[in-house]
């Protein structure tokens, strides 16, 4: 019931900032009954407000824990939202703490339920496919539930990573066909989960047309954010004032 309410007082916010109804195509492809893995690009945070919106199933996505105790007004009304439709709470500290994710997520997807996730692991820092993690795999195999690949359009224009107020966007949702791996079945589980990764994103990149980088965002992130430090910091010793030296 939450769940429902939640969409129905969202939703003509959301069509409103995507200008009307986002574009979906693929809606066939979604499960009418049984569980599956809605395998997403990740361009912004708004990604787990819009591929909901336009399924008639509930789904569940990861969140980043710190998402659910906010201090501001804004942040109040997304925990609430959250909450109210049941999103898993994820603390990213660790391995251990990744694999905890995992493990509540194909008890999700073993109970039947979809369960939303993307491969890459955080959003794109620049609206480029990065590569998948092998996680999508493991839900795969361990839950043995089909992978639906889905490409988001239009969400970065609308909130770019680091804006605070959304702008009016085109939105549109491309769903591809259901995935299985049968054939990975003889494979050693570690080889398994990257060619599943693999096989994914490329999926997501045919839908998508995004284009592709072999490389983890989050190491793209980590790079940027150490050459922005260390910008800043020469920045910030160029403007100290050195004391005069005595002429040779």
């Amino acid at each position: 019931m939450q769940y429902k309410l939640s969409r129905y007082t969202v939703g003509p916010v959301l069509n409103g900032l995507a200008l009307g109804k986002p574009w979906v195509t693929g809606l066939e492809n979604i499960p009418e009954t049984g569980a599956a893995i809605l395998a997403s690009n990740h361009l912004s945070v708004i990604d787990s407000f819009y591929l909901p919106l336009m399924i008639s199933r509930p789904v569940v996505f990861p969140a980043k824990a710190e998402y659910f105790a906010p201090t501001k007004l804004a942040g109040k009304v997304f925990a609430a939202y959250l909450k109210s439709t049941n999103q898993l709470k994820i603390d990213r500290g660790g391995a251990r703490s990744a694999y905890a994710t995992l493990d509540a997520a194909v008890e999700i997807l073993r109970q039947g339920d979809l369960f939303g996730f993307y491969p890459e692991g955080t959003r794109s820092p620049d609206g480029r496919l990065y590569r998948g993690r092998s996680g999508i795999g493991y839900l795969a195999l361990q839950s043995g539930a089909p992978v639906v690949p889905v490409a988001m359009v239009g969400t970065r224009q609308m909130l770019p990573p680091g804006a605070r107020v959304p702008r009016p966007s085109r939105i549109e949702i491309r769903i591809g066909k259901p995935m299985e791996f049968g054939d990975l079945a003889d494979e050693r589980p570690g080889k398994a989960r990257r060619v599943i990764a693999d096989r994914v994103m490329s999926a997501i990149g045919e839908l998508s047309g995004q284009e592709y980088v072999h490389e983890y965002a989050s190491d793209v992130k980590a790079r940027l954010a150490a050459a922005k430090a260390e910008a800043e910091a020469e920045a910030a010793g160029g403007a100290r004032i050195e004391p005069d030296t005595p002429a040779e």
